[in-house]
Parts: structure tokens; C-alpha cells; sequence
């Protein structure tokens, strides 16, 4: 795998870890991955390879992402605080 690649996998699987906000268990969307990778190189470049600082960054440019990357994090984010409702209201 070229470095080009192992970077580009990282940002991939870091947005993706963004969009989802929830357990790391948790498989990535291909949607998620391919909305926000452009936008995770382009605004969080210099926070590779720490994932998490990659995750801290992208949420605190989500004002900056592209539209569909957005859609993607507001809806993968009101899937998980539904679902950790759900969870909670169950104990």
C-alpha cells in the first residue's frame, strides 16, 4: 500500500468514525466514507494519524464540511443519541 493510500484509508476510516459517534464496534457507512474523506483531507490534514484528534477536528469544523457530509453527520449523530436513549430507558 503506497503512503498516499495508508493516508487516505486513515482519513477514511476517521471521518467515517466522526459521522457515527457511537461505540467503535459499530460497522463504518461506505456513504459516510465517501462524503467526508474530501473533507477530513482538506480540513483536519495536519491531525493525521491520531484518529481521535482526526474525530475532535472534524466536529469542530462540521460548520466547514461539505453539505453531504453534514447530512451524514447529523443523521448518523441522531441515530446514536437515539439509540443511547433507547438503551438508557431500558435499564
Amino acid at each position: 500500500m503506497t503512503r498516499y493510500q495508508t493516508i487516505a484509508t486513515l482519513f477514511a476510516i476517521a471521518t467515517t468514525a466522526v459521522a457515527f459517534q457511537t461505540s467503535p464496534g459499530r460497522a463504518f457507512s461506505s456513504e459516510a466514507q465517501q462524503m467526508c474523506s474530501g473533507d477530513a483531507m482538506r480540513l483536519c490534514s495536519s491531525e493525521i494519524p491520531d484518529i481521535p484528534r482526526i474525530r475532535a477536528c472534524m466536529v469542530h469544523k462540521k460548520a466547514q464540511v461539505s453539505p453531504g457530509c453534514r447530512a451524514v453527520m447529523d443523521r448518523e449523530h441522531a441515530a446514536a443519541t437515539g439509540s443511547r436513549k433507547r438503551e438508557a430507558a431500558a435499564q
